[in-house]
């Protein structure tokens, strides 16, 4: 009989966007891989989506568990609920390998892995960035990093995603910490030219002539577009436009706050693409204010594709950007340095040449198989 592995998350989004690469070296090292996770709300991609997210898994030969993991750590109900269903599965299953992540996800999986961890079953828990870092809110602090350092006690491979969190693991109980680069990125298929420029950019109503900011992500407080907005606003040369890929929680706020600021017609809201790389070939900047990351995607695939980058400067982003050399950083809520940013970068082009090379040559350091081969070893050596 095979052996089997589980992958879980708190939804089923996280599995599809950051752990198919995973599933598919566990199934090529001989498992049998199994997928627990909420696939019926709680997901920032749409419900279409993650109906054929399943349909796929299933076509795959993956057994599907859903099991409703809440994303808040107030919806208690469903917290409870998830642990009993969760245990149940372990204990009947008695998988080799459980790999886990997302911060509830984490705690229930890994509270009810107890039993299996006693008959030699290992657990794997990925930190896509701890909750608690340094700027992030006291009650972050007091409510995360008693759990994590708690929970580590069950891990038997605690993987951080950037440097901070790393060294912060060091100190916790985990039986062994790694540092991975993330998901890793296909530096090939962002790298390559994309004839949809055009295409893209008169679909959306931006001229060539138009100086095109791009961002991809869920639309959300901790994603920040709000002050892409805002700096939009103290930018008088009306050639500048905003577009904004993805959907989410804030996009009324944004819309309205686009209206209130008179620059709606200047900001474009793209909705979810699943293939994001012809947005990137379409833009002249990456902008990425985000409050908080792990070691964000979107980044790496803007690097990739040698868009010139201008980012916030917080954990996970420092990891791959340094100012003045792969692109510029500006304080998170700092509405003005993004708009002196945005102004610099336009009108010198020899600056964003340069930091395209360097930010590209930079972002081999986290392609998907340098990951690939991080992750084998730890699923061979585990």
């Amino acid at each position: 009989m095979k052996k089997k592995a589980l992958m879980t998350a708190s939804v089923a989004s996280m599995i599809d966007l950051f752990n198919m690469d995973n599933i598919r070296i566990l199934q090529q090292l001989g498992y049998e891989v199994h997928v627990a996770s909420n696939f019926k709300f709680g997901s920032i991609t749409s419900q279409e989506r993650v109906d054929a997210f399943r349909k796929e898994l299933k076509e795959a030969g993956i057994r599907v568990c859903h099991i409703p993991i809440p994303r808040s750590i107030g919806d208690i109900k469903n917290i409870v609920c998830s642990y009993r269903q969760m245990k149940r599965l372990l204990e009947k299953e008695r998988y080799a390998i459980v790999h886990t992540q997302s911060p509830i996800g984490g705690v229930v999986t890994r509270l009810a892995a107890g039993r299996i961890r006693k008959h030699g079953g290992k657990v794997i828990y990925t930190a896509h960035g701890f909750h608690f870092f340094k700027g992030a809110l006291k009650k972050n602090w007091m409510l995360f990093y008693p759990i994590e350092k708690f929970l580590s006690r069950y891990t038997d491979v605690l993987i951080t995603i950037n440097q901070e969190d790393y060294q912060r693991a060091q100190k916790f109980h985990a039986k062994r910490v790694c540092h991975v680069s993330g998901i890793g990125v296909d530096i090939q298929k962002f790298s390559e030219e994309n004839s949809d420029r055009e295409k893209v950019r008169e679909s959306f109503g931006v001229s060539e002539q138009d100086f095109l900011l791009l961002s991809v992500g869920q639309l959300s407080k901790r994603k920040n577009q709000s002050a892409v907005i805002r700096a939009l606003s103290k930018i008088p040369d009306s050639s500048v436009k905003y577009m904004a890929v993805g959907l989410g929680e804030c996009e009324q706020f944004d819309r309205g706050l686009a209206k209130e600021l008179h620059v709606e017609d200047r900001v474009i809201f793209a909705g979810y693409h699943e293939d994001v790389s012809a947005f990137l070939h379409a833009a002249d900047c990456f902008i990425f204010p985000s409050l908080q990351e792990g070691l964000p995607v979107s980044l790496m695939e803007a690097m990739a594709a040698k868009v010139p980058v201008i980012c916030s400067r917080i954990r996970g982003n420092v990891d791959l950007v340094t100012d003045g050399r792969e692109g510029i950083l500006v304080e998170p809520m700092d509405v003005e340095g993004y708009a002196e940013a945005v102004l610099w970068l336009k009108f010198h082009p020899e600056a964003a040449t340069e930091y395209r090379k360097n930010a590209f040559n930079k972002i081999k350091e986290n392609s998907i198989h340098s990951v690939h081969r991080q992750m084998e070893k730890i699923y061979k050596t585990i």
